[in-house]
């Protein structure tokens, strides 16, 4: 691989928080088989986990803990000499965070605020590459939705977001932590166990014979990015930091800029696993932003990256996994 051979990654200690989460656990991965050594943070103990994650963690450092817990992580980037943070660690699910905001915003932007009072409180210069999200943008009257556009996220899991891009900003510029921040489009492959996603929670219902739900009327449409890709996408980005430090600040959209609606994705998975089960359109979601579709020219244009996977491809590669996982 090109990063073993400018051996930027080998050896070198990377803070993954969210590790055992879908694109973390990706990350992870990625991080292994370029030669870094990753400390994953870890809360709870996740059986289900183990099929994705399980794989690497017996190569990565696992620490328990809390991501708001500004002593441990203190003393994780010390004893560890890490000079990378990955931050994954949230509350990712829109429908959790409306019927619980407290708990949202609390791990959300307390866990990036403990992450960025870590570095500061024990200096040094670390590459922290956050992951926010495209509903930091809300619903702009524009598409496709630029970097420089203001943040209009509204509802609570959108809100966060914003609010923890705000208290990354806000350290990078008052102590010179360096850190850039990813919006990522819906990401989908496997290891995604979060069966009221679209794509796990239909795979799931087609292998085991039942009509997948659509919560909404499956006309909002959104653009996606293969996991693999998005896990990419970070660790360009982390080296392109960490190599200059005067980069801090950026902001970066992840996308493969392929839209398509609820209804097109459903039928894609439908035709990809063979089995003809029409979808129970349920029409019953309130709090999600109709039409979404980000561009990622920053990101190309700055850094290189081109999605490897088309929408196709990675459906197939999508199926094939959930085949596996369900055998």
């Amino acid at each position: 691989m090109e990063d073993l051979v400018n051996g930027f990654w080998r050896d070198r200690p990377v803070l993954v928080t969210g590790a055992t989460g879908f694109l973390g656990g990706w990350i992870v991965s990625r991080l292994l088989a370029d030669g870094a050594r990753p400390i994953c943070l870890v809360r709870d103990n996740m059986p289900e986990a183990k099929s994705h994650f399980g794989s690497v963690s017996g190569r990565s450092t696992l620490v328990h803990g809390d991501v708001r817990d500004v002593n441990l992580l203190k003393r994780v980037l010390g004893d560890y000499e890490v000079d990378v943070v990955m931050h994954l660690a949230a509350q990712t699910v829109v429908g959790h965070a409306a019927d619980n905001p407290s708990e949202t915003f609390e791990v959300n932007v307390g866990g990036t605020n403990a992450i960025f009072e870590a570095c500061r409180q024990i200096g040094g210069q670390r590459a922290v590459v956050v992951a926010s999200s495209d509903k930091a943008y809300g619903e702009q009257p524009v598409l496709p939705y630029t970097e420089d556009m203001p943040l209009l996220g509204r509802n609570p899991y959108d809100a966060s977001k914003v609010a923890a891009e705000v208290v990354a900003r806000s350290y990078a510029a008052s102590f010179k932590i360096p850190m850039v921040i990813t919006r990522c489009a819906n990401v989908y492959g496997g290891g995604d166990l979060n069966w009221s996603r679209l794509f796990p929670g239909t795979l799931r219902a087609l292998l085991r014979g039942h009509r997948p739900v659509i919560r909404s009327d499956g006309t909002f449409t959104r653009d996606y990015v293969y996991v693999e890709d998005a896990a990419d996408a970070f660790m360009r980005l982390a080296e392109w930091l960490a190599a200059d430090a005067t980069r801090s600040g950026g902001t970066f959209n992840i996308s493969t800029e392929e839209t398509r609606s609820v209804l097109d994705i459903v039928a894609s998975l439908v035709r990809a696993v063979g089995i003809d089960l029409p979808p129970d359109v349920r029409g019953k979601t309130t709090l999600e932003i109709r039409h979404q579709r980000l561009s990622s020219e920053r990101l190309k244009s700055t850094l290189g990256w081109m999605p490897r996977h088309d929408l196709e491809d990675g459906v197939a590669r999508t199926v094939r996994w959930y085949r596996d996982y369900f055998a």
